[in-house]
């Protein structure tokens, strides 16, 4: 924390100067080790901007995010740029608090952010909070008084949600008329409504933003996360120290390994009772038949049992998630969020109009053009990339046959060894395709220009989930359901459960170690003895953290795997479980350690990728019901029972309906939330509407 100096504006600003007129009081003079030797514990004196709102004033100003500017920044640029971050809202600012660093010509600008500022984006993000009667309440900062510990922001708040107030705040800063900047070129305007930050973050003013760790909080949550032997995640912890967005991925990864186990159990009794199993995996690994003497018919029925219960599991999985999800995102306020459809998001750009629904001032773009962008760029290069799959599934294909020639006419261990290599390769280029992918479609969907940043991830989301889909289950669809080859797609599953995991894990943890241990570690040495700035800017040099699309991803290809093909291989939801639970501690140790702390905009439950998860679920009761058909004692059975081809087709189909008709019974009588949590919703919304109309009557 640090000492504020007196008043001045930024919080709920009295100033009647426009953020192009405003003035540093007084002069950065002091050296940023007056931030302390520890972060909470500085002292700052007259160096930050000051409040005029009596209630925002502080003896302690809590360093939430730091602004690392560019080499060439002259002084003159950075003292304007103080004012703007300063200067009250009605002016054009974004009523922060701002510290210079070290002096006026120094690289970085530490900031905070005062009690009212906080408060009104609280209302204006729909957080909820903790009411006087101790019920949460959607925040209203007319009704401040009433909540409890409104008066004290790093116990009403939480780290996390401070600064992404803060990032909030400057994404919001939008030049109020054309404007030139001081000490840049002089052919270098602001036009009228321009994204200032974005702006000067293209011209290389601004070359990061980024959230500040709080060493002592961070050390505690180590220690309770992946330091030690416990089972359970400190999910309330991750939550005020990473926010809602990171908090529901552990939370769900938590949960999703951890109901792996009734499934992992089945498997393995499957695998062990059963001999006809024990052949096919001897088979499968040999690439050679097995003889064996016992009946396939308890083999099968286990076959059936794991592929009936597994489409039942995705089900209730899903189902009892939605609850938890629900009962979380009560207890972390999340429940009422509300989008902000005024301010287009940072990124978008057009000409400058008169928004026809807002009637704002603003840039538009014409939907025809965003459409024919996305028909003539976006769908022919998503087609280009699904060709390479093809393309990658072809040579796997080639690959696989000349293996399998080698073994016949070698018929040895280093034969048999090779009957893996073209999985593996071909493994390995999905992976790589799929990375690429990944920052293909980002700059497609930027290109696209969309005006809200929920449009911009439904996109972003719905071309890697489409891709993803093709990239990783297309070769066993099309082993399992045109080859019709079990043994392959046994032998192929396999290969994917072990490599994937194993290139996952070095890809995601090992590699950055390694990268940040030898190569960034000794660049940023430091001792407690080192000024406050030194600290900061070490952590500017970690890696930005990559965000959760390759951890949702990675989760959904496992329920894909698990839920469309675990019966021709029981051992799936071994291997996954096996994984998940060093997962979960590899993660928390990589966003603790290898990258900075991300911004984390408050979630209610896990967005698109909820809808992906249940998607694949009833996908999974097709695949199941025809991978079963593909099992020679059951075509055997039936043949024996007199049905034709066609009768054995009408009762998979029958089968089918049946299962998705349970599923959809199931997904029906599991509510979607607990009575308890509906009822405490039904409030928020209740005593929200009772607000607004008193709003609207005085």
């Amino acid at each position: 924390m640090i000492k504020a100096a007196g008043d001045e504006e930024g919080g709920g600003g009295g100033d009647r100067e426009t953020a192009e007129q405003l003035e540093v009081k007084t002069p950065a003079r002091a050296a940023m080790s007056k931030l302390g030797a520890e972060l909470g514990a500085a002292t700052v004196g007259p160096d930050w901007t000051r409040v005029s709102c009596p209630c925002c004033v502080s003896e302690r100003v809590e360093p939430l995010v730091l602004v690392k500017l560019g080499e060439k920044v002259r002084p003159e640029t950075k003292r304007w740029l103080i004012r703007v971050i300063g200067a009250p809202q009605k002016d054009g600012g974004a009523a922060l608090l701002a510290h210079p660093g070290e002096d006026a010509s120094g690289d970085i600008i530490v900031l905070s952010a005062p009690r009212c500022t906080l408060l009104k984006a609280t209302e204006e993000l729909g957080l909820c909070k903790t009411y006087h009667n101790e019920e949460m309440e959607a925040f209203s900062y007319n009704d401040r008084n009433n909540f409890k510990n409104a008066d004290n922001m790093e116990v009403f708040l939480t780290l996390a949600e401070r600064q992404y107030i803060v990032k909030y705040e400057l994404d919001g800063l939008r030049a109020q008329r054309d404007l030139r900047v001081p000490g840049m070129a002089d052919n270098y305007t602001l036009q009228h409504r321009d994204n200032i930050w974005r702006k000067l973050g293209s011209a290389g003013v601004i070359v990061d933003t980024l959230p500040l760790h709080n060493p002592d909080q961070l050390k505690d949550l180590s220690e309770a996360w992946y330091s030690g032997n416990q089972l359970a995640q400190p999910l309330d912890s991750v939550n005020g120290y990473f926010g809602s967005s990171v908090a529901f991925y552990f939370s769900f990864l938590d949960f999703y390994t951890w109901s792996l186990l009734p499934l992992a159990i089945l498997g393995l009794s499957i695998t062990y009772f059963s001999g006809e199993v024990q052949k096919e995996m001897d088979e499968s690994v040999s690439g050679s038949p097995v003889t064996s003497d016992e009946d396939s018919g308890v083999a099968v029925s286990g076959h059936m049992v794991q592929a009936v219960l597994s489409m039942l599991w995705s089900t209730v999985v899903m189902e009892m998630w939605k609850r938890r999800s629900s009962s979380l995102s009560y207890r972390w306020g999340t429940m009422h969020l509300a989008e902000r459809f005024a301010e287009p998001r940072p990124g978008f750009h057009g000409d400058l109009g008169v928004n026809p629904v807002t009637g704002r001032m603003e840039p538009l773009f014409p939907g025809w053009q965003r459409d024919l962008r996305m028909a003539l760029v976006s769908v022919p290069a998503v087609g280009l990339f699904l060709g390479l799959v093809v393309l990658g599934m072809m040579c796997f294909y080639w690959g696989e046959a000349q293996v399998q020639q080698l073994h016949a006419d070698w018929d040895s261990l280093l034969s048999q060894t090779l009957l893996y290599v073209p999985s593996v390769l071909h493994i390995a280029y999905t992976n790589v395709l799929g990375t690429v992918y990944r920052t293909v479609a980002r700059s497609l969907t930027e290109y696209e220009n969309h005006r809200e940043e929920s449009a911009f991830e439904n996109h972003l989301t719905a071309k890697v989930l489409v891709f993803t889909f093709f990239n990783c289950f297309a070769v066993l669809f099309h082993i399992a359901f045109f080859k019709q080859d079990v043994p392959l797609l046994r032998k192929r599953l396999a290969s994917l459960l072990i490599v994937t995991q194993l290139l996952n894990q070095v890809t995601e943890v090992v590699i950055p170690f390694l990268v940040d241990r030898f190569i960034s570690a000794p660049h940023r040495t430091e001792s407690e003895d080192d000024p406050q700035e030194d600290k900061f800017r070490n952590q500017s040099t970690l890696p930005v953290f990559p965000g959760l699309f390759a951890e949702y991803i990675e989760l959904l290809v496992q329920f894909g795997y698990l839920s469309l093909f675990s019966c021709v291989f029981p051992l799936t939801a071994v291997l996954l479980l096996l994984n998940n639970l060093t997962e979960i501690r590899t993660d928390a140790y990589k966003i603790c350690k290898l990258f900075r702390k991300p911004f984390s905009p408050p979630a209610a439950n896990m967005r698109v990728w909820q809808i992906a998860f249940e998607i694949l679920s009833f996908v999974s009761v097709v695949s199941n019901c025809w991978l079963l058909l593909l099992s020679p004692w059951l075509q055997k059975v039936c043949r024996e029972g007199g049905l034709s081809g066609t009768n054995i087709l009408l009762l998979a189909v029958l089968v089918e309906h049946v299962l998705i008709l349970v599923k959809v019974v199931l997904a029906v009588l599991i509510p979607d939330e607990p009575g308890w949590v509906r009822k405490k919703r039904e409030h928020i919304e209740f005593s929200s509407m009772q607000a607004l109309r008193e709003q609207k009557l005085h």
